[in-house]
């Protein structure tokens, strides 16, 4: 009854073979092997244009490149309240971009409001110096809770970035999640709605360490592989990602894996609806559930050998939340298995 997260899970067989695969002989190092060079390609091939691809080998170093590559004196970056960039990352983005802060706005839900986002950045004028100057937006698909953007309504955040001339970053550590869930194209989802670039995540839906910022916007290349190399992501031997990525790519793997996650999430979703000892903190979109229950009833079924963890209150719910409550939550992998869903349905029922 794992479902503390999907970092927990392991490699997909498939990754590890492709690993396997391409781990003998000889290749180019730092990122000019052919195979290199044919995930590359590939990536233009999945989101239908032609694109710059930057690897590396976490999410963090991929947002925090993000914030360095737009970053400019002064330079405030945008994202949600709760957003990973803000709440989870240690200060990486502002220490590899030299010192750029983030304004939080709000929105329900973990989602950005536009209009919130408008106003935020009105408050940070060009000619006013004392405050500093807009950089970029940056939004998470799907979010830390769970929940998915709409397409409108990544156009809407997108056309308040463009208003303002400042790019549109997503941190799609859970891309494919997401993505499933809209049942629509890379495309539809990224650069045809005004997206700049994309922290593309693997490493949460089967790869073993695999991640890359994928860039449509080529005016913010100029200086980025310098940036890379100086905050020690340039790894030697690249092809060992996109070895990953080969796999990731073939035959729709990554579609599948994303699948079965949301699959077994929704299955966690209706298991706490039936539960008369916790209640849904919010309506779920991906692998990620969030449940209301009583401090005490859920170290029961920790002790239990359940496995999930406390998640701070979102703004605008404390009253939701009574002194001895919590909201926590759980997680589906893509091994996420129908029996450790039953069997937690079990427990939280009695």
């Amino acid at each position: 009854m794992i479902f503390g997260s999907d970092n927990w899970a392991g490699a997909a067989p498939e990754i590890s073979e492709a690993l396997m695969r391409h781990s003998e002989g000889l290749a180019v190092a730092y990122g000019d092997s052919d195979l290199d060079k044919k995930i590359e390609k590939r990536f233009s091939e999945v989101f239908e244009t032609q694109c710059a691809v930057f690897f590396v080998g976490t999410g963090t170093a991929a947002n925090s490149l993000a914030t360095a590559a737009t970053m400019k004196p002064g330079g405030i970056v945008f994202c949600h309240n709760e957003a990973h960039v803000v709440a989870n990352e240690g200060g990486a983005p502002e220490f590899l971009s030299g010192g750029g802060r983030h304004a939080p706005v709000g929105g329900k839900n973990s989602k950005i409001d536009p209009k919130l986002l408008d106003q935020t950045i009105s408050g940070y004028p060009q000619e006013f110096n004392h405050l500093g100057q807009a950089t970029m937006v940056t939004i998470t698909q799907a979010t830390e809770a769970g929940t998915v953007y709409s397409l409108d309504e990544i156009s809407a955040l997108c056309d308040v970035a463009k208003k303002n001339n400042i790019p549109l970053h997503m941190d799609g550590a859970r891309f494919a999640n997401a993505l499933v869930r809209l049942d629509c194209t890379p495309a539809e989802m990224t650069w045809k709605r005004g997206v700049d670039m994309v922290s593309f995540g693997a490493t949460k839906n089967g790869c073993w360490c695999a991640e890359a910022l994928v860039v449509f916007n080529r005016d913010l290349l100029s200086h980025f592989q310098f940036i890379r190399k100086r905050s020690g992501h340039l790894f030697s031997k690249t092809r060992f990602i996109s070895a990953q990525f080969e796999a990731y790519f073939e035959n729709g793997l990554w579609l599948k894996l994303a699948s079965h996650a949301n699959a077994m999430g929704a299955k966690l979703e209706q298991a706490v609806r039936n539960s008369n000892h916790m209640r849904p903190a919010w309506p779920s979109d991906s692998n990620q559930v969030f449940f209301i229950a009583d401090k005490t009833k859920a170290q029961t079924w920790l002790d239990q050998g359940a496995r999930f963890h406390p998640f701070p209150t979102p703004k605008g719910m404390e009253n939701d939340v009574t002194e001895n409550e919590q909201i926590y939550r759980l997680v589906a992998s893509f091994v996420a298995r129908q029996e450790d869903v039953d069997q937690l349905a079990k427990i939280i029922s009695t």
